[in-house]
């Protein structure tokens, strides 16, 4: 899927140049877990890389926020948005306030009225459209997403390409989406599947372009109109999107944007104008978010905080092993909701296994992300840096030990200085009842926890109020099919970590949240059923 999926997204940039795809994470990354052929095609995106932010730069919307098919000023204190590699502000717009959102809560529910009458399979052929527009400017989109997150240059290609996925498959699948129909012998009865409304949706700071054509994908192919609020941190990419959706032809007012902090959030959740919520973030604002929603009871979807479980059985090859736990921890500076932090090792394997995966961590370069080779860029802002941090300290205190990794990287290009850069750490001597282990970190931090039978792995994998993902890993597929069908997880992998295409549903359990997004299931979130029962004789009445 991978192999297809940045093959699609960079076909058209390929150009001269001498760098190489690094032998070390990338390489292994790419060529162990999914063959050599995406291995050369990285290389043809490494080749287009530069140290420089020139393009993204050139690329910065007039505004943050965006209401009918426009740029939109609002009225409310400036946001700036920061290179996070240098630290360096990069432009500033006023951000939302309750006012603003009044604005696009309006314009959508206008929007929403000629909007749901449009055929289903015009508006599956209007994502299609965008997602081969969006293709086309993979490397655009990817040089933003690098600015604004701090992400290396070949990650943001990469979600790039999952978010074209989501709107090539819902764009498709949308147009043969259908309700049922019941012979009641001669009378009959049918279901139709009909949009909600106005749905509000808020997206995390981690993958803000993939998440929103997550979100907006069901809910345009389902005629809902759409008010965003992307993270405060991670505004660009979004307002970018917005802008092509109005080149590819959706109306004005069907996706509208208004930037801030959490009370341009709390605006929209609280509306009651907007009749769904999607919110992909931390359990606590989800908590709030549902209980802003409890007054007019409206639908909801959340995708919440992991701590999620990969189980590494000692049959399973050792080099693969270290492979899926990298996967499983250091995209995204280590903040990915579903990463598998917490990796239990068979104890007959426990040491070779973190030998090999300290070597191969202590190997991963650290830097500007858009330079060919660096495999960890920056943190997002201050306060996560030190969260970071200071989770690594209490994991000292606790009584854990830091195999590698542990502190604050200062590269030494001093274009970098105001960037905020953590080592990828491994932390052993860890124990269940520790606070890194308990409690979700969203940085480049592994915890190897070693166990001894199939029953006790599986009963302390579950020990956790988060139930977002999981895996295992072994060559016995009979315990694999046994072990997965036990993890309390909403999205697993077997031999593999963060494999989640666009064909399948992704959500969790337990705290996590609950809907889904991705695969035909996430339709249903975004519209709603409507029965008819239709009397073909005279009505039977008793009251003649």
């Amino acid at each position: 899927w991978y192999q297809r999926r940045v093959r699609e997204a960079v076909v058209s940039t390929q150009s001269t140049g001498s760098s190489g795809i690094n032998a070390e994470y990338g390489g292994w990354l790419w060529t162990a877990v999914f063959g050599k052929t995406l291995s050369t095609v990285m290389s043809v995106v490494l080749k287009r890389m530069s140290s420089s932010f020139t393009r993204a730069v050139e690329l910065l919307p007039a505004s943050l926020n965006w209401i009918d098919n426009d740029f939109y000023t609002g009225t409310g204190p400036a946001l700036e948005a920061i290179n996070k590699a240098t630290g360096k502000v990069v432009m500033s717009s006023a951000t939302a306030t309750a006012a603003d959102v009044e604005v696009a809560v309006k314009s959508s529910a206008e929007a929403f009225r000629s909007f749901r009458k449009i055929p289903a399979a015009e508006r599956g052929n209007l994502l299609l459209k965008a997602a081969s527009l969006l293709e086309e400017r993979a490397e655009d989109f990817a040089h933003l997403e690098t600015l604004d997150t701090g992400k290396p240059f070949y990650e943001s290609v990469m979600d790039v390409g999952t978010a074209v996925d989501a709107f090539r498959l819902i764009g498709g699948i949308v147009q043969c989406y259908h309700g049922s129909h019941f012979d009641m012998g001669g009378s009959f009865a049918y279901t139709t599947r009909e949009p909600i409304g106005t749905v509000g949706a808020i997206g995390p700071w981690n993958y803000p372009l993939q998440t929103a054509c997550w979100k907006l994908a069901p809910a345009l192919a389902c005629g809902n109109t759409v008010v965003y609020k992307c993270s405060e941190y991670t505004p660009l990419s979004t307002v970018a999107l917005a802008d092509l959706l109005k080149e590819v032809g959706f109306p004005a007012g069907v996706f509208n944007i208004v930037a801030g902090a959490g009370s341009v959030g709390a605006a929209i959740t609280e509306h009651p104008g907007v009749h769904k919520i999607s919110f992909t973030g931390s359990v606590p604002t989800g908590k709030k978010i549902m209980r802003g929603c409890s007054d007019d009871l409206k639908k909801v979807t959340l995708e919440l905080g992991g701590k999620s479980p990969l189980i590494i059985f000692d049959d399973f090859n050792l080099r693969n092993a270290v492979s899926v736990a990298m996967l499983a921890n250091f995209f995204s500076q280590g903040a990915v909701c579903s990463n598998g932090t917490r990796v239990f090792v068979q104890r007959s394997i426990i040491k070779e296994f973190t030998d090999q995966l300290v070597e191969r961590t202590q190997k991963l370069r650290v830097g500007n992300p858009m330079e060919d080779g660096v495999k960890v860029g920056a943190t997002i802002c201050k306060m996560q840096y030190d969260k970071i941090l200071a989770y690594l300290e209490t994991a000292r205190k606790e009584g854990a030990e830091i195999l590698c990794g542990g502190g604050p990287v200062t590269p030494d290009d001093p274009e970098l200085a105001g960037g905020l850069y953590i080592a990828p750490t491994v932390i052993g001597g860890c124990t269940d009842d520790m606070t890194v282990v308990k409690e979700e970190i969203f940085g480049p931090v592994l915890c190897v926890l070693p166990f001894d039978t199939e029953d006790e792995v599986i009963e302390r994998a579950n020990a956790t109020e988060f139930g977002l993902a999981g895996a295992v890993c072994t060559d016995n597929l009979s315990r694999a099919y046994r072990v997965v069908s036990q993890i309390e997880a909403g999205s697993c992998n077997i031999n593999t970590f963060n494999n989640f295409p666009a064909q399948i549903p992704f959500g969790g359990f337990k705290h996590s949240g609950f809907g889904r997004e991705l695969g035909e299931e996430c339709l249903s979130y975004y519209s709603q059923t409507k029965s008819v029962f239709v009397e073909t004789g005279d009505p039977w009445c008793p009251f003649d």
